[in-house]
């Protein structure tokens, strides 16, 4: 198992538990505990867990965002292949809206060469297409969260309801047929509403893990969204829910 996957196994294990140690984790994943160690010395570094002797007690809380370094490490590879099935529905010349986060962070690349017009809603795209030679880069007004780094606040939703969009590429939280749409800070809510509203059309990219979260904050139903990107682990009936809500689905 490679270093990445394993970080992600960790992570995944300290969602519902309290606590790990050193030990047992090195038997199950049949390493060394010095590389135990070292996996969550990084973990530490984001924010994920505390160390304590022996192991480490967990920080991610089930009502809160996991921090965006633990975010960023997971399905890495699902979510490359998403942003770059998000740029071939892009037709150059588009007006885009791009929502923050991990996966929103991997379109901003794969468009790093295209003819549009971008405003990007975190300031992590905004920096990945700064030097895009053919990217027109319009930037919103707004608060920045601090590490997330996306804009929120009345300035945001203002810049956003002040233009029109061809496409609103929106990141989520969460995903299900019963909640619909969700996130977990309440300004990122109103900013993805006000870019949903600003558009004509909405993708929605995501990894096929949202599909299993509801966050606390509700940004839409289905019936809001055109199109959804994720990967082959998407649950089969919240395919067929999306599809019967007439969402067009592509997995990639």
């Amino acid at each position: 198992m490679e270093s990445a996957e394993r970080l992600n196994a960790i992570m995944s294990t300290l969602r519902t538990a309290d606590s790990v140690t050193v030990a047992d984790l090195a038997v199950h994943y049949g390493v060394s505990e010095m590389t135990i160690r070292r996996d969550l010395d990084e973990l530490a570094q984001q924010g994920v867990v505390r160390r304590v002797r022996g192991g480490a007690l967990s920080l991610l809380l089930r009502g809160e965002e996991p921090p965006y370094g633990a975010r960023e490490l997971e399905a890495v590879d699902a979510k490359k292949r998403i942003a770059q099935a998000v740029a071939g529905l892009l037709a150059d010349g588009e007006a885009v809206v791009l929502d923050g986060g991990s996966t929103l962070l991997e379109v901003a690349r794969a468009v790093h060469d295209r003819r549009l017009t971008v405003l990007p809603l975190a300031l992590r795209c905004a920096n990945e297409l700064a030097t895009a030679p053919r990217v027109k880069l319009v930037i919103p007004g707004g608060e920045v969260r601090p590490v997330e780094l996306n804009f929120v606040g009345p300035l945001t939703e203002a810049s956003l309801r002040a233009l029109r969009f061809d496409t609103a590429v929106i990141g989520c939280c969460g995903l299900s047929a019963k909640h619909g749409v969700t996130a977990h800070d309440l300004e990122d809510v109103a900013v993805k509403q006000a870019a949903i509203a600003s558009a004509r059309r909405v993708i929605v990219a995501c990894d096929s893990g949202k599909f299993t979260r509801t966050a606390f904050g509700a940004v839409c139903s289905f019936t809001g969204l055109d199109v959804v990107v994720t990967d082959t682990g998407v649950p089969p009936g919240e395919h067929d829910a999306l599809t019967g809500a007439g969402v067009t689905v592509i997995t990639a």
